[in-house]
């Protein structure tokens, strides 16, 4: 079952936006032309695909400006460029400053892996209206993502069932169930999209960044990256580091890690998460409905979960809220310190035998629409991470490491660490043991680590600086919450992404924000 570990989603927001068949010209005929020299074909944005979440158009910008949206021709496989080609679908926002003034592209990506750019960027708009002034703000589904030949798995009936599942077993049977289904999910991946899956690794889509910032008309790639996206940037610095032009990498995975190190991290991670939430709710000046103190708080969802392992409470009719489900659904709320207060409710209202809110913080996190449909944010997630991550984990190895995970969470221990055979029968070798990111000649990249940070956990931050090279990254610390750091809007964060983007001013290294 995927999980949070396997779900580095950037932000809440871009969770809550967010299978179909592979879109128009994956598997063309080979093709002649320098794709360095298409045009791209800008129109009105259409409302989202259901593999990037569904819902309806763009609004327009607070300026009154339209989202455009093109498709980008790239190789399926880099290897042989003048081979079949698949589209690579991008959404931009024109520049609203002076033409004079302009920089050029802002290229994001709000991580996952297996977010859609294209569906998430434009809840941003007002959120990133100042670095449109000097910028086009652009962002794309990486390929394997969304429209960008969204691989396919299981449909949605049996996505309903994969994450109802028990996703910590607790004896042979439990285990082998849990082994079942993520080879059933895995066997599907490689039925409806066999051809794509040796060609989604973060190298494939770095080289399409690449041919990106080449057919938008920019001599740097000028980059903002979120969660994995800044792994995809180190991977592209690493790749093209004289292409390089101001980019900033905030909530900063661990480029030095396994996915098993990655894994346990993100239980220390989310159980730091969680404590400060107990703490926050226990100290307010009235009562926290769901715990007396701190460890009360942490007790009674502890106890919570376990009643549920035997005896799932009613969710949203017809689903149930299960033991794997509602702790999806509370690692979701930690994510974001503005989804304390709905973990809260939904946690009160879960004891009383209500289990809606949990199971609608799940579904955010597994891209579950009102309607029923789910986005491909699994079917990519998984795609992307068993195509890059070379380990292979048996139950017995996870067994052996079960107690080091749950000492890092007793909560969110055994959840992360059964994730960890997702890619156990994947159809795909995985590429390394951790992306190079080594990027000697780039231009220096700001990186920005928050302390609280669940998902991709504050030293991570350190690493990537250190991984990139001298005088290439350069740390900011932000003392706060939740997942990421610009999006927190504090504004001394702000000002120094914003200050180093659009005027290329570089906050000094060490720089702390509070």
């Amino acid at each position: 079952m995927p999980n949070p570990s396997r779900l580095r989603a950037a932000a809440v927001t871009a969770t809550a936006l967010l299978l179909t068949s592979l879109v128009a010209g994956c598997g063309d005929d080979a093709q002649d032309e320098d794709l360095t020299a298409q045009k791209l074909n800008w129109k009105d944005c259409p409302a989202p695909s259901p593999a990037e979440g569904g819902g309806t158009a763009p609004s327009p910008l607070p300026d009154g400006d339209q989202w455009q949206c093109a498709t980008m021709k790239a190789p399926l496989d880099w290897t042989d460029p003048k081979g079949d080609t698949i589209g690579i679908a991008l959404i931009r926002a024109r520049a609203s400053g002076d033409a004079s003034s302009r920089i050029g592209s802002l290229v994001f990506n709000f991580g996952g892996p297996g977010g859609s750019g294209v569906s998430t960027l434009p809840a941003f708009g007002d959120a990133y209206a100042a670095l449109r002034t000097r910028y086009d703000l652009v962002s794309f589904d990486p390929r394997g993502v969304g429209r960008s030949a969204g691989v396919r798995c299981e449909n949605d009936q049996q996505l309903d069932a994969y994450f109802q599942q028990d996703a910590t077993p607790d004896d042979a049977a439990e285990r082998s169930a849990l082994l079942d289904n993520t080879k059933d999910f895995n066997a599907a991946c490689e039925k409806h999209s066999e051809k794509m899956l040796p060609h989604v690794r973060t190298t494939d889509a770095a080289r399409d960044m690449d041919l990106m910032r080449q057919v938008l008309g920019d001599a740097k790639m000028h980059y903002f990256g979120i969660s994995y996206g800044t792994e995809l940037g180190g991977v592209y610095a690493h790749l093209f580091p004289k292409n390089v032009g101001r980019a900033v990498f905030d909530a900063v995975v661990d480029p030095t890690q396994t996915s098993e190190q990655g894994s346990l991290g993100q239980a220390r991670g989310f159980q730091l998460a969680l404590d400060n939430f107990a703490e926050d709710c226990t100290s307010k000046t009235t009562d926290c409905p769901v715990g007396d103190t701190a460890q009360d708080v942490k007790d009674r969802i502890a106890g919570f979960l376990q009643d549920l392992d035997g005896k799932p409470i009613p969710g949203i009719f017809p689903r149930e809220l299960t033991q794997s489900a509602a702790t999806n659904g509370i690692a979701q709320a930690l994510y974001s310190k503005d989804f304390w207060e709905y973990l809260t409710e939904g946690l009160e209202q879960a004891y009383a035998g209500d289990g809606r809110i949990l199971l609608l913080l799940s579904d955010l996190m597994n891209g579950r629409s009102e309607n029923g449909e789910y986005s491909n944010i699994a079917a990519a997630n998984v795609s992307i991470n068993c195509a890059d991550d070379k380990p292979r984990y048996s139950t017995a190895y996870v067994e052996e490491k079960l107690p080091e995970f749950r000492a890092a969470s007793s909560l969110f221990g055994d959840f992360l660490a059964w994730g960890m055979v997702g890619c156990t029968d994947w159809a795909v070798p995985g590429a390394a043991d951790h992306p190079d990111v080594s990027a000697p000649g780039s231009a220096p990249i700001l990186v920005v680590g928050n302390t609280g940070d669940p998902a991709t956990p504050y030293e991570g931050a350190r690493k990537m600086v250190d991984a990139l090279g001298k005088g290439v990254g350069v740390e900011l610390t932000y003392k706060g919450q939740g997942h990421g750091a610009y999006d927190s809007k504090n504004k001394c964060v702000q000002a120094a992404v914003n200050g180093y983007l659009l005027n290329g001013k570089m906050p000094a290294a060490g720089t702390v924000c509070s």
